[in-house]
């Protein structure tokens, strides 16, 4: 394993090569002091940091892509479309999309601090035929931004609320910022850093204002800086602890613990950053 910063250190926190989760693609920390994450199968899970355990306590009978939660401890999960998970782990539909388009390809949400649920709509691989979705508090959805269309994958807020950071997997790789206009339509969309022979995959701010790129190919974590600098944070060239990182996050009740989900393997890989997160929005719906 190759890292860049030789103070972060990486090690397994949650599950094993053998009997852990089921490649989880996200990770998540809820208000109610949990951390969730999802399988490939529709599982749903509930970790518990402090003990490093957790345990399926919901299935949404298919892929399980990002996870956000409301402050009502609801969960919102990307399974084709969005399914909402109570907290006693019953399963709903809360949007599937519109008539015109349909929501199956859902990957990752973000609420805002309205309760609007941004969702990134990745589309056929190679297809070219994503979308941003908003869906409005009680799961009316629409198409939001039609420009984003290379396979958009996981979103992430500024502190301000002001834009929406997407992270483009195809087309070129990238990561793309949306303007949110004051009437809470979509404005400009521009270009903030481009990740050429990547396929990133999450994104995640702390409170120096640091947005970090998880890559699910190749292996590898970057940091890019409020000034536009670009570093490899952590790489694994193994693909072993460091496996297919797809999502990350900041957990713990001072969201210090910095997390990333492993689709290629069966665990949850910690770093030691030293970093706080950014508080995210638990909105009441």
């Amino acid at each position: 394993m190759a890292l860049l910063d030789t103070e972060t250190q990486v090690s397994v926190l949650i599950g094993g090569f053998t009997d852990g989760l089921d490649h989880p693609e996200c990770i998540s920390w809820g208000c109610d002091g949990f951390a969730y994450a999802g399988g490939e199968l529709g599982q749903v899970y509930r970790i518990n940091l402090a003990q490093r355990e957790f345990q399926e306590f919901a299935n949404t009978g298919g892929f399980v892509g990002g996870i956000a939660q409301d402050g009502n401890h609801r969960l919102y999960v990307c399974s084709g479309g969005v399914k909402r998970v109570e907290p006693d782990g019953t399963v709903s539909v809360y949007c599937d999309g519109t008539i015109e388009q349909s929501l199956e390809g859902a990957n990752y949400p973000v609420f805002d601090r309205h309760g609007n649920l941004y969702v990134s709509h990745s589309g056929g691989w190679k297809d070219d035929n994503g979308c941003i979705f908003k869906i409005a508090p009680g799961g009316t959805g629409e198409v939001w931004c039609r420009s984003l269309t290379q396979f958009p994958n996981g979103v992430a807020l500024d502190a301000e609320g002001a834009y929406l950071y997407v992270a483009m997997s195809l087309n070129p790789p990238r990561v793309d910022r949306v303007e949110i206009r004051a009437d809470g339509s979509a404005g400009e969309v521009e270009t903030l850093v481009h990740l050429p022979e990547t396929v990133p995959d999450g994104l995640a701010f702390d409170t120096e204002g640091n947005l970090y790129i998880s890559c699910y190919r190749p292996d590898r974590i970057y940091r890019l800086t409020p000034d536009g600098a670009l570093d490899v944070l952590a790489e694994d060239y193994e693909g072993t602890v460091i496996a297919a990182p797809t999502n990350i996050a900041f957990c713990g009740e001072n969201r210090d613990r910095f997390l990333s989900a492993n689709l290629g393997r069966w665990h949850i890989t910690q770093y030691d950053l030293g970093k706080t997160g950014m508080p995210l929005n638990y909105p009441n719906i």
